[in-house]
């Protein structure tokens, strides 16, 4: 027998090995006796077990990603490897990774922001070696004392790295995540020896090519069918929003067992939770804004089916697991065919019937415009932020420094040296409430800006805050023109799918490159509709009621803003009770469902400056019919307006007459302060206002001894400065009280 039978020999039996030890495990993992592997999961594990290499493993949702990389682990563990570093995005699926690991004998822990009274013990069962997996979302990964007290002793002895949903890796995905960048910056950093599984279900090719990229050499793609044969697929097409809802009031009992309807916003979703939890369904809001307590007790909530549905947003998606998810609707439709495939995918893992419904609605190209560039960094803004750190003007050269060992991908979409350079000089670092003084961004904005500058190396987030690491930055302008064009061809397949000229699940299957599509035979364009679409009488009218709504309060602003001394402003801390407005109203916000529609109309862009039209005038009346002040207006104020003063001086004219009050008149307007637009941060929004508005003698002639409260009337508010600054100034003139009023807010 000569040396490579031996080797081929040595290799059988050890696979053999593995594969008994595996299917231990899985019987198990699983709790049943039959349990057997589903196709390319052992060939995964022994890639990672005896081979240790690199597998990227793309795979339909309940097709067992998990079990690979678990059982893989506790193998691993068994030969003495280290342990497990799991990097995962959300803390539903954290939670429900922690409960499969101890199904099979694995140790899990991890570590975010709900666990931070357990980090103490989590470190120091991981110094004696207690902890077979650890759990860590992205954003930990440039935590300071994670970065620097605990990641060099992990990645000494780590025995496995898993990256799950990787498509977050590609900011071609269709939810690119920057932090997860810092895992290429991993990889340069970890031993070759050491495997690494990359996992998700909804990758193109295009993403696909991304993640190997950055994955290394000989990398083990293995890619399954993405087909799900549990799933009846239809797309209802409705004439309004009020349709829409009246549809799910009168059918959402209908579906089977419970089940997740989405919204594409967090007004929409708590709208509609509302109204079906007047109507009587066990139903809840579930966003961006619930508390994280809050959201695990809804999922579980949801797992135990004590409620009928939740009301999300993309909020709830990856990671959340109940396997016998009855169905998914869609209140509008999500902007790409893959991530559409990843929200319904939650739905029938484990059973074999389950439905998804699509009611799209026509907002949902306007809303899906918004979010398309929303994680692009601007240069301008990155350049405010780079030389507020003391990095000076941004140049034309790509990133450079000194190399470290092999390279990262960069968010510019270029493969770049990772920088060591030291920080520029400056005083101490800057903690993003202190560079949100300076810079006119967001804070929101402002922390997706920093993680795309951290991850290129521009930046670097150290204890106490943020320093400029002294390498020059470069925006990839074609690159980030390419990936708007790749969102557009999404919303345009989206479009496409809701035609219904093919099979839908054949649509989703394409969309994300997959080779084995082929019509399904269940879809409504396959058998025909499954659903009904009648749209009772009653259920409209209660629907309408709701969508007719009016009165979104403008609650006033009691706080000056942090960094407004340092914009030359003589104001700090709390605004006192006599200088500020009381609660406004506006109609609705431009999100809502009801009147949103017909305010988006009005302010979108390029809309014509016009009278208010008597349909939004019931608005207006009903909306101040409903409010509740503690003492009637006894005149109306309005806003002096560029853009829209034909708006502005008839709504408040038709508010005077329709109510028997003076019109007052308008503040006056100084033409030498320069007007903003919308975005930026509050002490620079404040400063764009302080001296722009003012009391005419006029004006203040027909204040002095008013013996009630002004009504202010503006047309859209969004950081509500300019009504603090304007309720200020009626309020020094004499003004006993001030209620804004506006037709739109921004959110």
């Amino acid at each position: 027998m000569d040396a490579q039978d031996q080797i081929a020999r040595d290799r059988t039996g050890e696979s053999r090995t593995t594969r008994d030890q595996a299917d231990q495990l899985l019987r198990r993992l699983t709790g049943r006796a039959d349990a057997a592997f589903h196709e390319g999961q052992f060939e995964a594990i022994t890639a990672l077990v005896d081979e240790r290499r690199r597998a990227l493993v793309v795979q339909r949702t309940g097709w067992g990603k998990s079990a690979v990389y678990f059982i893989a682990t506790a193998l691993l563990r068994q030969r003495g490897a280290g342990p497990t570093l799991l990097v995962s995005p959300l803390l539903a699926l954290m939670r429900d990774q922690v409960a499969a690991a101890e199904r099979a004998g694995v140790r899990a822990a991890a570590i975010n922001s709900a666990t931070t009274d357990e980090w103490e013990e989590i470190a120091a069962r991981l110094a004696s070696d207690e902890i077979d997996v650890l759990l860590v979302s992205p954003e930990r990964l440039n935590n300071p004392q994670f970065r620097e007290q605990q990641l060099p002793s992990l990645l000494s002895r780590m025995g496995l790295l898993v990256i799950d949903e990787a498509h977050c890796i590609s900011d071609w995905g269709h939810d690119f995540r920057p932090d997860y960048r810092r895992i290429a910056t991993l990889l340069t950093e970890l031993d070759r020896e050491i495997p690494v599984l990359a996992t998700t279900a909804t990758a193109n090719a295009r993403v696909v090519d991304d993640v190997v990229e950055q994955l290394g050499r000989d990398v083990l793609t293995l890619r399954g069918t993405l087909a799900r044969d549990s799933l009846r697929l239809g797309c209802l097409r409705l004439p309004s929003a009020r349709d829409r809802l009246a549809w799910l009031l009168a059918h959402l009992g209908e579906l089977p067992g419970s089940g997740i309807v989405y919204a594409l916003t967090v007004s929409a979703a708590e709208d509609t939770a509302a109204l079906l939890r007047d109507a009587g369904h066990a139903v809840a809001a579930y966003t961006g804004r619930t508390d994280p307590e809050e959201r695990a007790r809804l999922e579980s909530a949801l797992k135990a089916n004590e409620v009928k549905a939740l009301i999300a947003t993309s909020a709830l998606g990856m990671g959340f697991d109940k396997p016998d998810l009855g169905f998914v609707v869609h209140l509008g439709a999500p902007s790409s065919p893959v991530a559409y495939y990843q929200q319904v995918g939650r739905a029938g893992r484990a059973t074999e019937h389950a439905d998804v419904l699509l009611l799209p609605g026509p907002e949902d190209a306007a809303i899906w415009r918004y979010f398309a560039t929303a994680s692009m960094p601007d240069p301008e803004r990155a350049a405010a932020v780079l030389s507020a750190l003391g990095a000076g003007p941004l140049t034309g050269a790509p990133l450079t420094g000194t190399a470290q060992s092999g390279t990262a991908q960069s968010g510019t979409g270029q493969r770049t040296p990772q920088s060591t350079a030291q920080p520029a000089p400056q005083s101490a670092p800057l903690s993003t409430p202190a560079l949100e003084a300076l810079v006119d961004i967001r804070r929101t904005q402002l922390e997706l800006l920093l993680k795309v500058l951290d991850v290129d190396g521009a930046v670097r987030r150290v204890r106490g805050g943020w320093v400029a690491t002294g390498a020059p930055w470069e925006y990839d302008a074609e690159r980030y023109r390419r990936i708007s064009a790749a969102r557009e061809a999404e919303q345009e397949s989206m479009l496409v799918y809701e035609r219904g000229e093919h099979c839908r699940m054949e649509l989703l299957q394409r969309d994300l490159d997959d080779p084995n599509a082929a019509p399904c035979g269940r879809c409504d364009v396959c058998a025909g509709p499954w659903y009904p679409s009648d749209v009772p009488s009653d259920a409209s009218e209660r629907a309408a009621g709701r969508l007719e709504r009016v009165g979104v309060p403008i609650e006033p602003r009691g706080q000056w803003p942090t960094g407004a001394d340092r914009r030359g402003l003589p104001v700090k801390g709390r605004i006192p009770p006599s200088e500020r407005p009381e609660t406004g109203r506006t109609i609705a916000r431009l999100t809502d469902l009801g009147w949103g529609g017909a305010l988006r109309e009005l302010f979108g862009g390029g809309a014509d400056d016009r009278p208010i039209d008597p349909r939004l005038l019931e608005g207006v009346v009903a909306t101040l019919r409903d409010w509740p002040w503690e003492q009637r207006p006894v005149g109306v104020v309005a806003m002096p307006s560029l853009g829209r003063p034909l708006l502005v001086g008839s709504t408040a004219a038709a508010i005077a007459e329709l109510g028997r009050l003076p019109l007052l008149g308008a503040l006056d307007l100084d033409p030498s302060v320069p007007a903003t637009g919308p975005g930026g941060n509050s002490a620079f929004r404040l400063a764009s206002v302080w001296r722009r508005f003012s009391v005419g003698s006029e004006l203040a002639a027909a204040i002095a001894g008013s013996p009630g409260p002004l009504l202010l009337v503006d047309d859209l508010v969004d950081s509500r400065w300019t009504l603090t600054v304007a309720a200020r100034e009626l309020r020094s003139a004499g003004a006993p009280a001030v209620l804004p009023f506006a037709l739109a807010s921004v959110g």
